[in-house]
């Protein structure tokens, strides 16, 4: 079992309640092998805090910047996505603290990147409930909003679908098509595969939790295959 009081100490979250931060850490399918302990899964505070991480993020992008919405909307986005969670979630070492099944141990990288991305989420509602609006504030501003400047600075928030589109046309003359290639996963936790094509060639697959965010992964990563990142 991971010492979860030194998570606690490690990021400096100062749980009253530590059950909370234990919970954060516990994925559904390690309660499927542990019936016996009292234990409640993650999906109940992820869901509280993608609701506390987007109002966050979205308050202190209106205070500090004075930019039409558009472009506040995809600083955000590019702030909440789960790419981005994923990798600060492994800066922060959570993976070391995650309960999970032997399977979902053993899985590949991208299904574990979902599974620290939601741990991320769950981390921050159970903050919200243990510490109230301004604990979360705080942990989000310290690790999530620290993320910031490298986003303006290489850009990451420009919307890759449109990007892509727009660098296709010029480049091709070809409007790029979006195929669902693969779902996975039970309803709650639903992974979909996404294929981007010029035509009828394949550029690039993207995954995500909605068939959008796979769209979106799959432009970004057709943008590097094609070397149009800084067209």
């Amino acid at each position: 079992m991971p010492d979860f009081k030194s998570l606690n100490k490690k990021l400096h979250l100062n749980f009253k309640k530590i059950e909370l931060l234990k919970t954060a850490m516990t994925h559904r399918s390690y309660l499927n092998e542990h019936r016996g302990e009292n234990l409640e899964h993650n999906e109940r505070l992820e869901f509280l805090g993608d609701a506390v991480l987007e109002l966050i993020v979205t308050e202190y992008l209106f205070n500090t910047y004075n930019k039409p919405e558009g472009e506040l909307t995809n600083l955000r986005s590019a702030l909440v996505k789960g790419e981005m969670l994923n990798e600060i979630g492994k800066k922060l070492e959570i993976e070391n603290y995650l309960l999970l099944s032997r399977g979902e141990a053993r899985s590949k990288e991208h299904n574990r990147s979902f599974i620290v991305a939601n741990a991320m989420e769950a981390l921050i509602g159970a903050l919200y409930l243990d510490q109230g609006y301004q604990g979360a504030q705080k942990f989000i501003i310290t690790y999530v909003i620290k993320e910031l400047p490298q986003i303006l600075k290489m850009r990451l928030y420009r919307d890759p679908k449109s990007l892509f589109q727009e660098k296709a046309q010029e480049m091709t003359g070809i409007t790029p098509s979006y195929h669902l290639l693969d779902e996975h996963g039970p309803d709650h936790d639903k992974h979909f595969t996404i294929g981007v094509y010029l035509g009828r060639d394949l550029v690039a697959k993207g995954e995500g939790r909605s068939k959008q965010e796979g769209e979106q992964q799959a432009a970004e990563r057709a943008l590097e295959e094609k070397g149009w990142n800084e067209i």
